[in-house]
């Protein structure tokens, strides 16, 4: 995966970009100044970001695979450790598909009925290959989500979630907790020493 340089990095013009960012050459970045990058963030080959008016705000210690995509006008955050597994889709907007609107982009305002409500990805979430997040989700601290998930509700701290819609499976594991207590000493100890 070839990665963009730190010159590249810069023209694009984020509203904050942390430090050790790897984001591949082949992802697609719309509407960088809506978007802010912490630190140790990597995102990878046909990845798209596109910030609507709510941004883009990811945290540090993030991976984010391929062909992965955040949409939509609404806020999109996505906490620190979390993890993007390949195909998955966050939406912050949705078109109405009823039947009672138009839809689409190409389609003028006044004819859609197009909802918009914030994403949120809290700490230590890890969502599976091809799942997808609809408008107005939070994904609590420490949730996993299975793979091909369709989430449409919000999911309560360190839960298992899966399926289309994705339900409550089991409880997951807070021992991330401890492993990062543990990885943030060793940062601090490592940046002490330079």
């Amino acid at each position: 995966m070839a990665l963009l340089t730190e010159q590249q990095l810069q023209a694009l013009g984020f509203k904050a970009l942390g430090r050790k960012v790897r984001i591949s050459d082949k992802a697609s970045i719309y509407n960088a100044s809506n978007i802010s990058i912490g630190d140790n963030v990597r995102i990878d080959d046909f990845v798209v970001l596109s910030a609507g008016s709510g941004g883009i705000t990811l945290g540090s210690h993030i991976h984010i695979a391929v062909y992965t995509s955040l949409i939509g006008a609404g806020a999109i955050t996505i906490g620190d450790f979390a993890n993007l597994s390949s195909r998955v889709s966050v939406y912050s907007s949705s078109d109405d598909y009823s039947g009672e609107s138009m839809t689409n982009p190409c389609v003028p305002e006044e004819y859609k009925n197009v909802t918009h409500a914030d994403v949120v990805v809290e700490k230590h979430v890890i969502v599976g290959c091809g799942s997808v997040i609809l408008p107005g989700v939070t994904l609590h601290e420490g949730v996993a989500v299975g793979a091909l998930s369709l989430v449409t509700k919000s999911c309560p701290s360190f839960g298992i979630y899966a399926g289309a819609p994705a339900r409550f499976i089991t409880e997951r594991s807070n021992n991330v907790l401890n492993m990062e207590h543990r990885y943030v000493n060793t940062l601090n100890s490592s940046n002490s020493d330079k």
